[in-house]
């Protein structure tokens, strides 16, 4: 693997060990005091030098274990990111710094990572609320929603915390990074997610039938509408509809490619590309007609006039 691949699947994998940290809450060594006989679970972690209490609940050995297996798997994260770090430095990567813009538009898609999720989730059919998104998103667990349907939304909350991770948005916008999101997003789903389709499928509602994707191929496609002279914004909508019609997966693909386009658009400090609640309906039938090679730039229209979110 070439160096450059190396480094880029080594930031994708930081990224992805950042964020789930950021899921843990129990992130140091646990405790136990105990208080007039009663038995308390405390976290000590250090914090600008100093060590540092945070009180959890009332002891029950239940939560213990779970306190100290979550713990353990902190350490284990951050051990996997020091290598990570070291690996880095051995192929010579050093940081490099983002614009304001970018960093703004970093802002902006994490201020609006719930509802974006919840517009991708109506999307795909899932029948969830905002406050029902929003439980899960927060608490991973909600009742009365499917069990498939709550990790998908686990899953494309993973994807956008990945993109929105200040080393994955100065990698490079490629095949590698829409196989990774690909994975993320078919994860419990689908043994490797992120491997390129070599099946036949259909397309439901549509006569459209895509064919065997080549990885050379997609990639060099992909290559050229980055590179391309066009637009950024007409970039990130090409990327996404690519992606879709080509169905380099197996499944996931409109959520891999809204995603991927989007990594592009912050990228770039465009803002965000999201197909809106109410505007499902007409974006389907749009994008039936675009594999349907009915379209007349109605498709790309559509989506900087309805789905294009600026800040």
């Amino acid at each position: 693997m070439r160096a450059f691949d190396r480094i880029q699947n080594l930031l994708t994998e930081k990224a992805e060990l950042l964020a789930r940290i950021r899921t843990i809450p129990f992130d140091g060594s646990i405790e136990v005091k105990t208080v007039k006989a009663e038995k308390y679970i405390y976290v000590r972690k250090r914090e600008a030098g100093k060590y540092k209490s945070s009180y959890i609940d009332k002891y029950s050995d239940e939560l213990y274990t779970l306190a100290v297996a979550q713990a353990l798997q902190v350490r284990e994260y951050k051990k996997r990111l020091r290598k990570i770090e070291k690996q880095l430095a051995e192929l010579g990567y050093t940081e490099g710094e983002l614009s304001p813009r970018v960093l703004l538009n970093i802002d902006f898609a994490r201020a609006n990572i719930k509802s974006l999720i919840y517009d991708q989730a109506v999307l795909e059919g899932i029948a969830t609320t905002f406050p029902q998104t929003e439980t899960i998103l927060e608490n991973g667990e909600v009742n009365g929603v499917k069990a498939s349907d709550v990790q998908k939304i686990l899953n494309l909350k993973r994807a956008w915390e990945l993109i929105v991770d200040p080393d994955v948005i100065a990698a490079p916008c490629d095949y590698y990074l829409l196989s990774h999101i690909a994975r993320l997003v078919n994860d419990g789903f689908s043994r490797d997610g992120g491997a390129i389709r070599s099946v036949p499928v259909s397309i439901g509602g549509s006569a459209y039938v895509p064919q065997i994707p080549v990885e050379y191929e997609v990639k060099q496609r992909i290559s050229e509408i980055v590179n391309s002279t066009a637009k950024p914004i007409d970039k990130a909508i090409e990327l996404a509809l690519f992606s879709m019609k080509t169905q380099v997966f197996i499944d996931g693909n409109k959520r891999a490619s809204v995603i991927f386009a989007n990594h592009f658009m912050i990228q770039n400090g465009l803002g965000l590309l999201v197909i809106p609640e109410n505007t499902v309906s007409e974006f389907k039938k749009l994008l039936v007609a675009y594999y349907e090679d009915k379209d007349n730039g109605e498709i790309f229209a559509f989506l900087k006039g309805k789905c294009w979110r600026k800040f």
